[in-house]
């Protein structure tokens, strides 16, 4: 069973790298139908890493091996913080360091050397996009602990495997308390994940743009490599929204009937919430700059009210 348990957990892995392209194209897909147009075919994304790891990789002669590293420590600490949340079963072994801090600082270090590389070569965008990015991280990354808190003082936990397993022992249970931590985490995803309204992913205007600032040096496949984490990104927020706060249907026991069970709820959860995403691309308009603190403010104010109400309701009582 410990073998299977670890051939479970490296599948596990496997899938958020071999499913993230999927996700952006889905979302791509939707978009592009909502706005009658026809749009990219849904395997696209898988097209363009191919294609970017077959051109040649160009370096500024400025640049100092830190930029050089920084697209492989990227991809790698956003995988890892990708494998320590449940996607299809909560018994494996890689529950060991499913914790939230561990996410987090995974994430953090990712988001250190993507900063560290845009201003590495000295251009005025990567410093730009730096600048703006560490601004947007320092913001979020509050909200976004303190709303994983209010679902973990229900499990007397900051383990997500444990955070999950509570919630399916105890059933369908309405708890106000995690709808606020709830609409506070898709505002952090929104921001961390560079989406419409904080940023736009689908352009390069010099003015406007975070997360292409900082990689608009890069090509081959060092850009295909910050391409690729970043849509892992977007997939870790998505399990972590989908499968913690909504855990139904992911394997308790390692059963072949369970694990696909568990597989077809996730990737139905992930379709719904790719639509959602882009319909609200649709409709919204991308905010300016200055406003993005007050929108991580209503999302930290959002999760503060979660873990407040917590305490009072439950806790309290």
């Amino acid at each position: 069973m410990n073998a299977t348990a670890w051939l479970l957990a490296i599948a596990q892995a496997l899938l958020y790298v071999a499913l993230a392209p999927l996700l952006v194209g889905w979302v791509r897909k939707v978009k592009a139908r909502l706005q009658n147009r026809r749009g990219p075919p849904l395997l696209q994304a898988y097209r363009d890493l191919y294609k970017l790891f077959g051109k040649e990789t160009r370096v500024a002669h400025t640049a100092s091996p830190l930029f050089r590293a920084a697209p492989y420590v990227v991809f790698i600490a956003t995988w890892l913080a990708a494998m320590a949340i449940p996607l299809l079963a909560v018994d494996l072994p890689t529950a060991a360091i499913a914790d939230i801090i561990v996410v987090v600082g995974l994430l953090a270090l990712a988001r250190f050397f993507l900063a560290l590389a845009g201003m590495d070569v000295g251009t005025a965008f990567g410093g730009m996009g730096a600048s703006r990015e560490m601004l947007i991280a320092a913001l979020a990354e509050p909200a976004m602990l303190m709303a994983v808190f209010t679902l973990a003082m229900t499990a007397h936990s900051t383990n997500l495997s444990s955070v999950v397993d509570a919630h399916l022992a105890a059933g369908l249970v309405l708890r106000p308390s995690y709808l606020f931590a709830l609409g506070a985490l898709l505002l952090v995803a929104l921001a961390e994940t560079g989406r419409i309204p904080v940023d736009n992913p689908a352009t390069h205007l010099e003015l406007t743009m975070v997360h292409e600032a900082m990689i608009l040096e890069y090509s081959g496949r060092h850009l295909a490599l910050m391409e690729w984490a970043a849509q892992i990104k977007l997939l870790l927020y998505g399990v972590l929204i989908v499968n913690v706060f909504l855990p139904w249907g992911i394997a308790r026991e390692l059963l072949p009937a369970d694990l696909g069970l568990g597989f077809a709820a996730v990737v139905v959860k992930l379709l719904l919430l790719g639509a959602v995403l882009a319909v609200g691309e649709t409709v919204l308009a991308k905010m300016r700059l200055f406003r993005v603190p007050a929108f991580l403010n209503l999302a930290l104010l959002l999760a503060l009210l979660g873990l407040l109400g917590h305490v009072i309701l439950e806790v309290g009582a």
